[in-house]
C-alpha cells in the first residue's frame, strides 16, 4: 500500500507524546511499516517501570542496508498556540503541530517515500528505522541502547540518514555531515567564610575562581578546520550563595561547556579542566560530563547521492555543515558513516511549529530520489 506523508504526519502529531510519553507514536508507525513488510522489533530500554520506548524496523536482509533514524518524541507545547498543538490542523497549505518539523514529518516523509517505492518494486538491499522515543530527553536508553542490539543483532547498517530538520530557512541548504561534540563541567571551590573586615580570619574562593577561569579562557582550543569552526569554552553560571554584602562567602563554583571539534576527543578536555583547576585550586571538586563527542562523516558515494537527489527535487545545491547542537546521530556515527537531513528548522521547539505541506512532499520526493540513486 501506499502511505501519503500529509495522512502520516497528521497521525503522527495527533500522538501528545511529550517526552518521555508515547501516546501510541511508536505503535501507529509499527503498524504502517508492518504493512509495508518490515519485520518489527519493540525495544524498550531502561530501568523496570521508566523504560524508553524504541522502534527497530527492517525489511530485506542483504545489502547495501540503509538506515533512517529519528525520534516521535516532542518537547513541551508551552502556551499561546494558534491551533491545538495536537490537533495537526493545516491552515492556507501549512500543517501545524509540535513535532512537525522535529521530526515527525520527515519520519512521514521517509515511510512514504519507501511505501512509494514498494508500489512498483522490491527493494534491491534492505531499509531499516531507529526510531527512539527519547531524544529530546536525557536520552539514556534510546538510540544508544538499540545500537547495541542492532550490533549484536547484526543489524548495522552501510549508512545512516537521520532526519533532523537540518535546514534553516529553506529545502535544500544544508547536509549535516557532522556535529560538534559537548562537554559540561561543574567546579566547586570551598574557602572559609567570614566577615569581610576580616579577611585573614577568613580564605575568600571567589578569588581563585576568578583565576580559574581566567585561566581556562586564556587558552586557545584550535583553529578550526576545513569543517568545524573553532572550539568554543563558554562559562554558563556562576553561584557564590551570598546574597550579604559583607561576608565573605565559604564556596564558589562555576558550570562551563565546551562546543569542541574533532580536533579533541572528550576525556582529554575533561583532564585539562581537572589539571588547570588543581594549579589555581587544588582542594576543588570537578565534575564532568560528556554528553557526545565530535563526529565527522567525509563526503562519500552516500553522502554524494543524498546531495543530488535534493538538487534533483529542489534545484539548490546543498553545503555540506556540522554547526549546531548535539543529536542522536552522535550515538550513531562510530557504528557507521552517518548524515543529517530533513525539513527547515525555523519553527523547531517553538509556539506554532509547523511544515509547509510543499516542503513535505520535497522532502518524500528527495527521501523516494536518494534510495532510488542508491540503487536500492
Amino acid at each position: 500500500m501506499e502511505v501519503p506523508v500529509l495522512e502520516l504526519a497528521q497521525a503522527l502529531l495527533k500522538c501528545p507524546s511529550v517526552t518521555p510519553a508515547d501516546e501510541g507514536a511508536l505503535t501507529y508507525l509499527a503498524d504502517v511499516l508492518a504493512g509495508l513488510g518490515f519485520e518489527i522489533w519493540h525495544l524498550p530500554f531502561g530501568p523496570e517501570g521508566a523504560q524508553t520506548p524504541n522502534l527497530f524496523a527492517r525489511r530485506g536482509r542483504t545489502g547495501p542496508h540503509l538506515c533512517f533514524a529519528g525520534h516521535t518524541d516532542v518537547v513541551p507545547p508551552g502556551e499561546g498556540w494558534r491551533h491545538p498543538p495536537f490537533a495537526a490542523m493545516i491552515e492556507e497549505n501549512v500543517l501545524y503541530g509540535r513535532g512537525a518539523s522535529d521530526m515527525k514529518g520527515a519520519i512521514a516523509a521517509f515511510t512514504s517515500a519507501v511505501s512509494t517505492i514498494l508500489q512498483t518494486r522490491e527493494l534491491h538491499g534492505s531499509i531499516s528505522f531507529l526510531i527512539t522515543g527519547d531524544e529530546e530527553g536525557t536520552a539514556q536508553h534510546g538510540t544508544r541502547d538499540v545500537l547495541g542490539w542492532m550490533k549484536a543483532e547484526g543489524h548495522i547498517p552501510d549508512f545512516c540518514l537521520v532526519g533532523e530538520p537540518s535546514n534553516p530557512e529553506k529545502m535544500g541548504e544544508i547536509i549535516k555531515i557532522g556535529r560538534r561534540g559537548s562537554l559540561n563541567a561543574t567546579v566547586t571551590i570551598r574557602g572559609v567564610q567570614g566577615h569581610v573586615a576580616y579577611p585573614l580570619r577568613a580564605d575568600n574562593p571567589i578569588h581563585r575562581l576568578i583565576a580559574l577561569v581566567n585561566g581556562l579562557r586564556s587558552r586557545t582550543l584550535d583553529d578550526g578546520n576545513a569543517w568545524f569552526q573553532p572550539s568554543s569554552l563558554q562559562i554558563t553560571n556562576i553561584d557564590v550563595g551570598n546574597e550579604a554584602t559583607n561576608i565573605i562567602p565559604g564556596q564558589a563554583s562555576l558550570r562551563l561547556n565546551i562546543r569542541f571539534n574533532n580536533h579533541h576527543l572528550g576525556a582529554d578536555l575533561a583532564q585539562w579542566i581537572k589539571e588547570t583547576t588543581r594549579e589555581y585550586a587544588p582542594d576543588a571538586t570537578v565534575d564532568v560530563a560528556i554528553s557526545g563527542e565530535a563526529f565527522l562523516t567525509e563526503p562519500n558515494h552516500y553522502v554524494e547521492s543524498l546531495a543530488r537527489s535534493i538538487e534533483a527535487v529542489t534545484g539548490q545545491r546543498p553545503q555540506m555543515d556540522t554547526s549546531g547542537g548535539t543529536s542522536d546521530a552522535r550515538f550513531i556515527a562510530p557504528y557507521c558513516p552517518t548524515a543529517e537531513f530533513g525539513l527547515v528548522g525555523a519553527t523547531m521547539h517553538k509556539v506554532d511549529e509547523a511544515v509547509h505541506l510543499g516542503d513535505l512532499d520535497a522532502l518524500r520526493d528527495i527521501y523516494r530520489t536518494f534510495i532510488m540513486d542508491l540503487g536500492l
